[in-house]
């Protein structure tokens, strides 16, 4: 028996992982066709992530990010969603002063205001985000933004809660 491809891809293992399994047999992509829109992917959440930032939806100035949070399932604008959201600042490290925690409006949106993230540890420049809303799995994922770009638009999928998911915990495994 293969486990679905939307259970195990929902842990933070990397994308890239998921697929070797997808590939090799291990997991299928059961369930996932039941989808109007494809979940987004987990990734990890490295070593910085702390529960707590301030509700607040400016952590700097020049890239705006907004999107809305959507169900896999139909589409559909999930609001009050909580988005947590980190990344380093300019000076090169992760602080208390790019942390973030925002909630989607009624139709789902949401909207950021940052500085662009410089590149962390020979890695990409990239913004954390854990999402959970209730009824929902939630996922941690990173936005990669463009080199020089001032905006983007990231929108946050996530599927219905499943019975495999331990209903009534986020998605690092914290009570509702």
């Amino acid at each position: 028996m293969r486990a679905p491809l939307a259970f195990i891809c929902r842990y933070p293992v990397t994308v890239t992982l998921c697929l070797l399994l997808f590939q090799l047999g291990v997991v299928s992509a059961m369930g996932a066709e039941n989808f109007r829109c494809a979940p987004t992917p987990w990734d990890e959440i490295g070593p910085f992530y702390r529960p707590g930032a301030p509700v607040r939806s400016t952590i700097g100035h020049g890239y705006e990010l907004s999107g809305t949070v959507r169900s896999a399932r139909d589409c559909s604008p999930i609001a009050n969603a909580r988005i947590e959201v980190w990344q380093v600042g300019p000076d090169g490290q992760y602080d208390d002063a790019h942390r973030a925690t925002l909630h989607s409006d009624r139709k789902g949106r949401y909207r950021l205001t940052t500085s662009y993230p410089p590149p962390y540890g020979g890695g990409k420049a990239h913004i954390h985000f854990v999402v959970d809303a209730r009824g929902f799995d939630g996922v941690i994922t990173k936005h990669y933004p463009l080199k020089g770009a001032k905006k983007a638009r990231f929108d946050l999928v996530l599927p219905p809660e499943s019975r495999e998911s331990g209903r009534g915990r986020d998605p690092l495994g914290r009570p509702r």
